[in-house]
């Protein structure tokens, strides 16, 4: 069978988030969130995948899946449990599993932020409160200088835009506002400073380090009458993405399209397929849609890194068939002279997905929920091949 290669250097990456694969992540804004009355979080994150005891187990799979890069995010609030206070022993146990990482040739790949913030920083006004922008660069500065040994690429920020949207505007997401439309842009505007205080802090405490931040982004299609809805729905992903001068790569994170009417999103469209638990459409050339934007947006001035990517489609050969056709979309934009580095598949494992809680399933591997046995799926071995192979089938057998 004809293959598609990759360039030479192309990175291979999986990904996960601390409070998605940890397990008892108490103190933070989530933990509260999932246990308050009233919020539509399906069920709490409890032990998750109880990776912060069995972080072990992790880099054995990413080191057997041959990804060159693992990112992973640290949890702040593990970290700097009061504000004044530094947890060492939290701090070596990220340590240990950088270690473990390079030791099998993997790159660690470190956020610093992904969706939670301590809950003494959420009880003074969060990301609405003028004065996160400082707390945020501190704990960026002391986590890199810790890091540095074994780190040299940190994302600052996971998805600023969904933590803005979904807990200003949305309600679903801490601190639970809707309809707030000045919180949201106060949040943003905190969110936007906070990124480059943190480019700031990490290159003072790791010089060389690359340093960017990740960008939730949707295939925005509009039809007659849903220009306006797509262009706003882009302009909340342009606020990051115009915020990214000087940064080392924009981190690129996509999952589906969206068609706009005049209401806004229609929802999934007659005759496409729908993955089930997350309700949005199964349409893996929304990757390439994306890059291709994100690059005229930038005017091609910084790489980028698809950071996320993947599906929570479980059936048949389903996530084998996205992954294959947002790669092959990966190809074009990088036969258009795109300068797009490397490819994250979202997730390593089965995990925590906040308001969805366990339902749907994104990992390469499955994880008991009583014993946390982890179990590769036919996705694993098949990326496996790939990434051995630096190159994707033609096509899809079967």
């Amino acid at each position: 069978m004809t293959k598609l290669s990759f360039p030479a250097g192309f990175e291979w990456s999986t990904a996960t988030a601390a409070h998605q694969i940890e397990g008892g992540n108490t103190n933070n804004d989530w933990w509260a969130w999932e246990h308050a009355p009233g919020t539509l979080v399906a069920e709490p994150s409890g032990d998750a995948c109880d990776s912060w005891l069995r972080w072990a187990d992790d880099v054995a799979l990413i080191r057997d899946l041959g990804a060159g890069n693992y990112r992973f995010s640290v949890e702040w609030s593990r970290l700097q449990p009061a504000p004044n206070e530094w947890s060492n022993a939290a701090c070596d146990n990220y340590l240990r599993q950088c270690e473990a990482l390079i030791g099998g040739g993997v790159r660690p790949t470190v956020t610093l932020h992904h969706f939670t913030t301590p809950r003494w920083a959420t009880d003074n006004g969060g990301w609405t409160d003028p004065d996160i922008v400082a707390r945020f660069a501190e704990f960026a500065h002391r986590a890199a200088e810790r890091l540095a040994p074994y780190v040299d690429r940190f994302c600052t920020l996971n998805e600023p835009n969904v933590v803005a949207a979904m807990g200003y505007l949305m309600g679903l997401f801490p601190p639970g506002i809707a309809s707030d439309r000045a919180a949201h842009d106060v949040a943003v505007a905190n969110m936007v400073a906070a990124h480059r205080a943190a480019v700031d802090a990490v290159r003072a405490a790791a010089p060389g380090a690359a340093v960017g931040l990740t960008v939730n982004m949707a295939d925005y299609q509009p039809v007659t009458g849903g220009e306006a809805h797509a262009a706003d729905a882009e302009a909340m992903e342009d606020a990051f993405l115009d915020a990214t001068d000087g940064d080392d790569f924009i981190g690129v994170q996509v999952y589906t399209r969206m068609v706009m009417g005049p209401g806004g999103w229609m929802g999934p469209q007659p005759g496409v397929p729908v993955v089930e638990t997350m309700g949005y459409e199964y349409w893996p050339e929304a990757l390439g849609a994306c890059l291709r934007r994100t690059w005229a947006r930038t005017g091609g001035r910084i790489p980028l890194l698809v950071t996320e990517n993947g599906t929570a489609a479980e059936a048949g050969d389903d996530r084998i068939r996205f992954v294959h056709a947002a790669l092959k979309s990966v190809l074009g934009c990088l036969s258009e002279g795109i300068d797009v580095h490397g490819y994250t598949y979202w997730s390593l494992l089965d995990n925590f997905e906040w308001a969805f809680g366990y339902g749907p399933k994104f990992g390469l591997v499955s994880v008991d929920r009583q014993t946390f046995e982890r179990r590769p799926k036919p996705a694993y071995e098949w990326l496996a091949a790939v990434i051995d192979d630096n190159a994707i089938p033609d096509e899809v057998e079967g």
